[in-house]
């Protein structure tokens, strides 16, 4: 084995190291993310206190699965707003948290 050869193995298995890290710092990371927001929209009911990702808190009223949009009510004098999903930041509904206070009781 000449020498070339030796700096060419060292090159290749330096560039499948630097990828292999790239994949599991970044990239895996990232799309589990993705799947976790994209279970929340999914799972998203008439009645749930969201945030978006402008920062506005209401809370659902209509959902329309057809156009991927949900209208939200918010403040006192109860504005809607017609949204698209993908503009949910996140979800803090009532029955998750009460169903944890009850599991946590017994």
């Amino acid at each position: 084995m000449d020498q070339s050869t030796g700096q060419m193995i060292q090159l290749i298995s330096t560039t499948v190291i630097i990828v292999v890290a790239f994949y599991f710092l970044l990239i895996r990371p990232q799309s589990k993310q993705k799947k976790e927001e994209d279970e929340m929209r999914k799972n998203l009911e008439i009645g749930d206190e969201i945030v978006t990702i402008g920062g506005i808190v209401g809370r659902v009223v209509n959902i329309n699965d057809d156009t991927d949009t949900m209208v939200i009510e918010t403040g006192a004098d109860r504005t809607k707003i017609k949204l698209k999903k993908w503009a949910l930041s996140s979800v803090n509904n009532d029955k998750s948290s009460a169903k944890s206070s009850d599991e946590k009781k017994k």
